[in-house]
């Protein structure tokens, strides 16, 4: 058992967190979006496509239906042509037939799926922006404005989105969604009052199409699982910077059962270890919540654990609320499953921490971050 003393200190450190976290989503809250109006670049929006999933139609759709007054494009990029989803990318190519169009194959010399099912022959990118945007992500029609917003001064290399969770009906899937939207953006927007963005997120990743290819193209972002931390890396490397957007998009949460949200969530969180293990290791910070009622457990000092207690509950509701604000999620009725969901992140923490296996779209990978 964890002593009393050291819970105390956990507990107060972790509440400190949460203080932190409240403010920066605040200040999140308030940034004023900018929609772009005059510089208007032309853009292409990967999307990766692998098997039929909650929604499918409806989150491509939107890739598709921009109100943007330049040229873009929308390559839909499918393994095979067996794919299940392949009807619905023809769908799409038929519905929007100046904007769309269908790329299958894969570059098997990669070693991130997603990647070598965007770097091949036929799925090249023509814009002057490359948008490469999960299969599961739906934005708004003024999506493309705000991501060439971004990029209205050179000194932006790429540009990203924070998320908010399009859960089904069950408990388990607003359990993951909150997860998105409690725990993984605050952390992120944590993250930045450290110092500058060094990595871009999966929902939108938007780099200069001259930048990529002059640090070796989309191949150069499969060489490791985390093609989203890999394209900070190039675009440090090239003197750029990341510009973290005011526009938030949407992600669905398919997930039904616990056994399958543990799974996705302790693939996130291995994959995490393995790109930063002393930031990650002290992430069990997060959850002061957890942490105050183990004091209080442990302690029975109602003196310190009942004050430090009423504090924790305060701010991971301000938390939570906030986090909707700033995110735009419209969903009501998830503030009595904040304990649930804390204790479940602090054990998702602790699982990742033995073992180096993750799944993804069916196949075992260890954290191998880079090949070679």
């Amino acid at each position: 058992m964890i002593p009393a003393s050291i819970l105390l200190v956990v507990t107060i450190a972790s509440t400190f967190y949460v203080a932190i976290a409240v403010v920066r989503v605040a200040a999140f809250l308030m940034r004023p979006l900018e929609i772009g109006s005059e510089f208007l670049p032309s853009i292409s929006i990967l999307k990766p496509i692998a098997g039929l999933e909650p929604e499918l139609y409806e989150n491509l759709r939107s890739a598709c239906d921009q109100d943007y007054g330049a040229p873009y494009e929308v390559v839909l990029a499918l393994h095979a042509d067996h794919d299940p989803a392949t009807p619905i990318a023809r769908r799409l190519a038929a519905e929007f037939p100046a904007i769309a169009r269908i790329a299958i194959g894969e570059n098997t010399a990669i070693l991130n799926p997603k990647i070598a099912n965007l770097a091949k022959a036929g799925a090249e990118p023509r814009g002057e922006i490359v948008v490469i945007a999960d299969s599961d992500i739906r934005a708004g029609r003024d999506y493309l404005k705000a991501m060439a917003a971004s990029f209205a001064t050179e000194e932006i290399g790429a540009a990203t989105c924070l998320y908010r969770g399009i859960p089904n009906a069950s408990l388990v899937s607003r359990l993951g969604a909150m997860q998105i939207e409690d725990v993984f953006i605050p952390s992120v927007l944590v993250a930045l009052a450290l110092g500058e963005l060094r990595f871009c997120l999966g929902a939108t990743m938007a780099a200069r199409r001259s930048l990529l290819e002059r640090t070796g193209g989309l191949e150069a972002l499969g060489e490791t699982i985390a093609d989203d931390h890999r394209l900070g890396e190039l675009v440090a490397a090239q003197g750029k910077q990341i510009d973290l957007s005011r526009y938030v998009v949407a992600t669905t949460v398919p997930e039904t059962t616990l056994r399958e949200l543990w799974s996705h969530e302790l693939r996130w969180a291995r994959t995490n270890f393995a790109l930063a293990p002393v930031g990650y290791a002290f992430s069990f910070l997060m959850y002061a919540l957890p942490w105050t009622i183990a004091y209080l457990a442990v302690s029975r000092n109602l003196t310190w654990g009942l004050p430090l207690l009423a504090v924790a509950v305060g701010l991971r509701l301000g938390l939570h609320y906030f986090s909707r604000a700033a995110l735009g999620v419209a969903r009501s009725g998830d503030g009595w499953l904040i304990p649930l969901r804390d204790f479940l992140s602090l054990a998702v923490w602790f699982a990742s921490l033995f073992g180096r296996t993750v799944r993804w779209r069916g196949r075992s990978f260890a954290p191998r971050l880079r090949s070679g």
